[in-house]
């Protein structure tokens, strides 16, 4: 039996860089537009927009992010207070005269682990034939309890250029048999990564 279970997806995490370099935390500031009406989890893939901030992009097949959004820093309109917290809440209302900055993971070389699911968020799990090919992305809905995301990549690979995940590793710790990782390491595809995209937005 795996241990730790893997019971449910909970987006992208950074684990490292292409080369097995260190992630060590760079990220960049991205502003949210104020009172935009989706929420965004820690995990999340995120796109910039004409405007200059960014959104959840909710691609599956056809994402074209930017990097992936790790927290959220915004002036309580309320409070007046600075808060830092987990995820962006849809149609946040901000004080006058603030913006609202999300911690973005952007480098098209990072690494994330991912879950691998059959549907929705029921985990399933891939052979290590999975390593090299391509595969899609599942939209599942965070938690505002937890702040995390729920989304996970699908089992079914692929060799299709257009498709925006790449899987570069499994999770050997968390197999549930000799053939069977649950769990993967995946990049942005380069050529959907919205940095290496020779258009704009």
């Amino acid at each position: 039996m795996a241990y730790p279970t893997v019971s449910a997806p909970y987006g992208l995490k950074p684990v490292n860089l292409i080369g097995g370099q260190v992630f060590a935390g760079a990220t960049r500031q991205m502003q949210i537009a104020s009172g935009y009406a989706t929420n965004i989890f820690y995990g999340d893939l995120v796109k910039r927009i004409a405007d200059g901030t960014i959104e959840k992009d909710v691609g599956t097949t056809t994402a074209t992010p930017c990097g992936v959004f790790l927290g959220v820093s915004f002036t309580n309109a309320s409070t007046g207070q600075v808060q830092q917290q987990q995820f962006y809440p849809a149609s946040q209302q901000i004080k006058s005269g603030t913006q609202i900055f999300a911690v973005v993971a952007d480098d098209p070389d990072t690494l994330f682990q991912v879950a691998v699911v059959s549907g929705t968020t029921v985990i399933t799990g891939v052979g290590i034939s999975a390593i090299g090919n391509n595969t899609t992305l599942v939209q599942n809905s965070g938690s505002t309890t937890t702040g995390n995301s729920a989304v996970a990549v699908t089992a079914t690979t692929a060799t299709s250029n257009t498709l925006p995940i790449r899987i570069i590793d499994v999770v050997r710790d968390t197999a549930t048999a000799a053939d069977n990782f649950p769990e993967v390491i995946v990049k942005i595809n380069a050529t959907m990564h919205q940095y290496n995209n020779s258009l704009g937005v």
